[in-house]
């Protein structure tokens, strides 16, 4: 278990991951009641769930400069805080999409990846809770696997839905849209592996 001046890191990974969390939440309910209409509402909102991440970013930027002592090493601590931050960039960018190629509805296949987002964001933040006993990392090795399971799911489910465009749309524009679309689905998912990837080499390196 971290100890008292360890646990501002574990913390501040905790509630980065929240972030994402919240965006990939957001995400799907935006998706479940789409209204293009309201779309300009819905990116701000989801914009200030990424400016929280940057801010937590932000936080242990400053907290790393200023440390003499890091619970790991302060390279792994910052790559990981970095990580955390892009799977939020990323969830925004799905929903930028929707406003750029003006998206009028929304297929199911897209509400339920972004179910499985949402998903991958919620054992990441699992993953970050346990991070803190990374001393005895046997149940963060579990939960390192089960995000690598639901990524592989993701990518599976991708390929699936990206030819499901091409069969549901004749205008080749809406399916190059949806294409991307998908595509920038399956990079959120990549990135909270990539996450799950930082986190194990950096307790590799430090047990």
């Amino acid at each position: 278990m971290a100890g008292k001046n360890e646990r501002f890191y574990f913390t501040n990974f905790v509630e980065a991951a929240e972030c994402a969390c919240s965006a990939a939440r957001y995400l799907t309910d935006c998706l479940l009641r789409y209204d293009p209409k309201g779309i300009r509402s819905m990116l701000e909102t989801m914009h200030r769930y990424e400016h929280m991440g940057d801010q937590k970013k932000h936080e242990m930027s400053v907290a790393l400069a200023q440390a003499f002592v890091t619970p790991l090493d302060r390279e792994d601590l910052a790559d990981i805080s970095q990580c955390i931050d892009e799977v939020t960039d990323a969830i925004e960018e799905v929903l930028q999409r929707f406003y750029i190629d003006n998206i009028r509805s929304v297929p199911p296949e897209a509400i339920e990846f972004a179910k499985m987002i949402a998903a991958c964001c919620a054992l990441m933040k699992e993953m970050m809770e346990e991070l803190g006993n990374f001393r005895k990392p046997e149940k963060l090795r579990k939960i390192i696997i089960a995000l690598n399971h639901a990524e592989e799911d993701c990518d599976s489910f991708y390929i699936d839905a990206a030819q499901n465009a091409r069969m549901r749309h004749d205008d080749m524009f809406e399916v190059f849209s949806w294409r991307e679309i998908f595509d920038y689905m399956e990079r959120c998912a990549d990135a909270c592996e990539h996450v799950a990837d930082v986190v194990e080499t950096a307790v590799m390196k430090n047990t």
